[in-house]
């Protein structure tokens, strides 16, 4: 199985490069809602301000989503499990998944990994289980190959 201390700075680094493009996005729309009030204002330019402010509002929301999940990640317990429980790393048909926050899949030691939340209906499914234990997931049998 897979190092855990590694994954666990794996997705860190993940989240935190994630956060820092989110801040990059929503500072650039912020930056292009202004409007230089010295001279006179076009209604282009009004609308294209406007157009950007939205667009930096909607940006908002990732960049706080995002801080969160970098918070989360340093609050979870990445010890050795015997359970599929937060902070769990599982492998499922060869596929593995650490229950933390949700991720896109990265790679970590050579092998994809992919985050998934507490929320997700997979953990739900599978919550308790030890390996070599099955769960019915979305009418599918899935089995718990190994827990870390």
């Amino acid at each position: 199985m897979i190092d855990k201390l590694r994954l666990r700075d794996a997705m860190l680094a993940l989240e935190e490069a994630e956060l820092a493009h989110a801040r990059e996005a929503y500072e650039e729309y912020l930056s292009e809602a202004k409007i230089d009030h010295s001279e006179p204002i076009g209604r282009g330019e009004q609308v294209q301000a406007e157009a950007a402010g939205e667009l930096a509002a909607a940006l908002d929301q990732p960049v706080h989503d995002h801080a969160e999940k970098l918070a989360r990640l340093r609050e979870i317990d990445f010890g050795p499990k015997t359970t599929v429980g937060e902070g769990a790393a599982i492998d499922i048909g060869g596929k593995l998944f650490v229950i933390a926050v949700s991720t896109s899949k990265f790679t970590c030691d050579g092998a994809q990994v992919m985050g998934i939340s507490p929320q997700a209906p997979l953990y739900k499914a599978l919550e308790g289980l030890s390996a070599g234990e099955s769960a019915s997931v979305n009418g599918r049998q899935v089995t718990v190959a190994a827990v870390a």
